[in-house]
């Protein structure tokens, strides 16, 4: 029997590792976090000092108990988790979890940066404690965030409707996309003119080059209208051109450093686009194990990591590559060496090959599509940072325009510029890439290098064949795409890698940003939360100020400040802001006021229902009279929903917007009687589509009803009414014309003209085969009664076929669910044993014998 528990965090990776490390040890997967801060409170007692309040994580339970069974079996626990702080954590919550099992100094922690034999049994030869400094920092984060969004989120729901939260980096990065859109909403382009000639020279060669212009009198071109460019042009066209300078030198172009996760994100979207959480998703895969028949080993190192540093055993075998594929003039004198930022974690590494020579076309049988692209993509970029610089060649010629003489003095210069490599260094592996310039015409525009420049020399004379003139405008700032937003986050000091890709993913799951094609642009609803936040509590949404926090939580992990004392000094300014934003008490005798011109209401609307709550005017005026009787504060946003009140029952409550205007409410009256914004142009032509679409029959889940076509029609009725619907309505509908996309011709042609979002598939790679495997089962069990709930193992899994069927996706939680499903069916699953580690199953559900025991 092992004598050794070793846990990691997914199932891939146990299987990887467990190959390696052979019978000795078991290895397990604890599924990630096991335990965390509770859902429904804030879990921490800041007057204790931040004692945090942890509870085993909704749906771990059967993995601790698990790992707590495995454990009363074994001499020695090996914590394997991730080499950073969220690994670290897990590690020491699963000390926490399992600590009555097995002795203290008996739970060790291994770390590796590649999953690979040597880097296992290199770490397992070598294991350490847990770094408690890691562990504090974390904590820190963890409390930080809970801190911020328990306090704020109220705030948003209680001013904004359809608000879901706050966070306190992914408020920082809405307010980068927010900033930038306000940035495009408020720019006036302006009008320029870029100026030009094709020449050439009066002998041979006579080949044509283009030239541009870009000094009018010594200083950058202002040319910006017409009529300026017409007077140029004719000024221009009584000079001759003649060579005034000619210039030649020799670049040297360095190669890029190695990726870390940011850069990974930019240029996988850049040059594969592929989204953040594609990217990660993927190299995950590569990093926990791909399979060449011997056995899973991983091909890439970790791929959550903000340092360039690289193993000396990497480099030289890297150098060594370099030297039998492209020969010993393409391998530097010393090994190439890149700084990382301040506050990388340097004990990280990279992201590159585990093995170099394992080259992407080696593995064109082995990795899928996307897979090779990633890995080549990280293959080239790493090999070509361990070569030597290229080497090109510059001229530049400078073409003076000649001034008649007796004429009013205006010089104008031209230039062309050539380049040619003359040894391609690190481009060889690479690949060419394009040189620029290094300066530009004064506008924005770098002046293009020509393909070839003919032989020619100082004070010869060119032949203009023909003026060439541009009218441009002047452009906005483009807006963040997911990589440049991730980009920004990082020089700003906001996030680290491992938060990056889910920081974007709350803020879509929030519904605070869309996609329009490959951009992010906030949605009136994300507008609207920004603006709260930032007249609110700017200081703490500040860029700088978040960095600053990222910067503390650093210096927690190296030891330099303690946790408690960092949460401390932040806490006393939180509660600062927090007290300010809530704004002051509303005046009682305004609210007096009001509830008297109320009190002349006779006859009430009827309730309304929405969902479980229902909602009723006179009820919620009543409820003002007790707080006002019962000497209770009351908010300036009861106030301005008494003046709605006022305005809906005007005809009942006499001449309500003189009264409500005289108590100095002109702001709250014009914004209760403002009049509704019409339905979006894009919602009618989305319900038009959905006009002849042939709906799915009701479905019943539980007591509850879902009938897309009564959706469908009380959404209409509300456009057809006037109304605009609300963020969440737009969601919905969205949805609605996705799931029925295959009776509407042509959609994906005018998803773009819609807003129509064409979401990514995220789906867990396994949920495919999962349902296939359980659609092979015979004999379904019995609906069981619980409580009110009919529990029917078929309908569920019907279910699930067809919202896979239509969205091609599964919740993390429905995915889950499935699998739970499919664990307890094993035994009418062919293979099950053999599939269960494959697709993460769990372990099958056994019978109970007489005894109790499993059977």
């Amino acid at each position: 029997m092992a004598k050794n528990l070793v846990i990691v965090e997914s199932p891939a990776k146990a299987k990887t590792i467990n190959k390696i490390l052979g019978s000795d040890y078991v290895v397990k997967a604890s599924m990630g976090h096991v335990r965390d801060l509770p859902e429904k409170q804030l879990g921490v007692d800041v007057e204790a000092g931040f004692v945090p309040k942890y509870v085993t994580i909704k749906g771990r339970q059967k993995t601790v108990a698990e790992l707590q069974k495995a454990a009363e079996k074994v001499d020695n626990i090996y914590l394997a988790p991730d080499p950073d702080r969220e690994g670290e954590a897990i590690a020491w919550h699963l000390v926490e979890a399992l600590k009555d099992k097995v002795a203290p100094d008996h739970f060790y922690r291994v770390t590796y940066n590649e999953i690979t034999a040597s880097a296992i049994r290199e770490a397992f030869g070598d294991p350490t404690r847990i770094d408690q400094n890691k562990v504090d920092a974390q904590q820190a984060r963890r409390i930080l965030d809970r801190i911020v969004g328990y306090k704020v989120s109220p705030l948003l729901w209680r001013r904004i409707k359809g608000a879901s939260s706050a966070g306190r980096v992914q408020s920082v990065a809405l307010r980068l996309v927010c900033e930038r859109e306000d940035l495009i909403d408020a720019f006036v382009p302006q009008e320029y003119w870029v100026f030009g000639a094709n020449v050439r020279k009066y002998e041979d060669p006579k080949d044509p080059f283009a030239i541009k212009l870009v000094k009018v009198n010594g200083e950058n071109p202002d040319i910006n209208s017409g009529e300026q460019a017409e007077r140029a042009r004719a000024d221009l066209d009584q000079r001759p051109l003649k060579v005034a300078e000619i210039r030649e030198k020799e670049i040297s172009k360095r190669p890029r450093p190695p990726f870390i996760t940011s850069s990974l994100q930019q240029a996988a979207s850049s040059f594969l686009g592929y989204t953040p959480s594609r990217t990660m998703r993927i190299a995950q895969g590569l990093y926990e194990g791909v399979d060449f028949g011997e056995g899973p080993v991983g091909v890439i190192t970790y791929m959550r990591t903000d340092s360039v540093a690289v193993s000396k055993e990497a480099q030289s075998n890297c150098r060594n590559l370099v030297g039998e594929t492209y020969g010993a003039e393409y391998i530097p004198e010393k090994p190439n060496f890149y700084k990382s930022r301040q506050s990388a974690q340097e004990a990280h590494e990279c992201i590159r090959p585990t093995d170099v020579t394992r080259t992407p076309e080696k593995l064109t049988s082995v990795l899928d599509p996307d897979q090779l692209k990633l890995y080549r993509l990280i293959w080239q970029r790493f090999v070509a940072s361990q070569m030597v610089p290229a080497r090109i060649a510059q001229k530049s010629v400078d073409i003076d325009a000649v001034a008649p003489e007796g004429s009013a003095e205006t010089s104008y210069l031209f230039r062309a510029t050539a380049s040619e490599i003359l040894f391609p260094g690190y481009m060889k592996a690479s690949g060419v890439e394009k040189t620029k310039s290094p300066k530009d015409n004064g506008n924005g525009d770098e002046e293009d290098d020509v393909e070839q420049l003919p032989p020619l020399q100082e004070g010869e004379s060119l032949e203009c064949l023909e003026w060439l003139m541009d009218r441009k405008e002047t452009k906005p700032p483009a807006r963040y795409s997911e990589a440049s937003l991730i980009r920004a986050l990082e020089e700003n000091g906001v996030g680290r890698p491992s938060t990056y890709a889910q920081t974007i993913s709350t803020l879509d799951k929030r519904e605070y940003v869309e996609r329009e094609k490959r951009s992010l642009r906030p949605t009136p609803l994300g507008r609207e939360v920004f603006k709260f936040l930032i007249e609110n509590l700017d200081e703490l949404f500040n860029v700088g100020f978040t960095a600053e926090m990222e910067s503390e939580l650093d210096d927690i992990e190296g030891g330099k400040i303690e946790w408690r004392q960092m949460l401390e000094g932040f806490y006393g300014k939180f509660t600062g802001w927090i007290d300010k934003a809530k704004g002051p008490a509303a005046d009682k005798t305004i609210i007096t006021g009001l509830l008297d011109l109320l009190g002349g209401v006779s006859e009430w609307a009827e309730p309304v229902k929405r969902g479980k709550r229902t909602y009723s005017d006179e009820k919620f005026v009543g409820s003002i009279a007790k707080q006002i009787a019962d000497d209770k504060p009351t908010s300036l946003r009861q106030v301005q929903a008494l003046v709605k009140l006022c305005a809906k029952y005007a005809d009942q409550v006499g001449d309500a917007e003189a009264a409500v205007k005289a108590m100095g409410l002109e702001a709250e009256w014009a914004e209760a009687t403002k009049a509704a914004e019409p339905p979006r142009e894009q919602t009618l032509q989305k319900m038009d589509l959905l006009k002849d679409v042939t709906f799915d029959e009701p479905r019943t889940v539980g007591k509850k009803i879902y009938d897309d076509k009564v959706f469908c029609s009380s959404l209409r009725e509300q456009v057809e009414g006037g109304k605009r619907l609300t963020v969440n309505q737009i969601r919905y509908l969205d949805r609605l014309v996705m799931k029925y996309r295959d009776q509407i011709p042509n959609l994906d042609d005018m998803a773009a003209d819609l807003d129509l979002m064409l979401e990514e598939d995220t789906l867990d790679e396994s949920v495919e085969p999962v349902l296939s495997l359980l659609g092979k089962v015979k004999e379904w069990k019995e609906p069981v009664q619980k409580g009110k709930r009919t529990w029917d193992d078929r309908s569920f899994f019907q279910s699930l076929s067809r919202q896979f069927g239509t969205k091609k996706s599964l919740s993390p939680k429905q995915v889950a669910s499935l699998k739970k499903l499919a664990g307890r069916y094993a035994t009418q699953i062919p293979d099950y044993e053999q599939l269960r580690e494959q697709y993460g199953l769990p372990e099958p559900k056994k019978k109970k014998t007489a005894d109790g025991e499993g059977s």
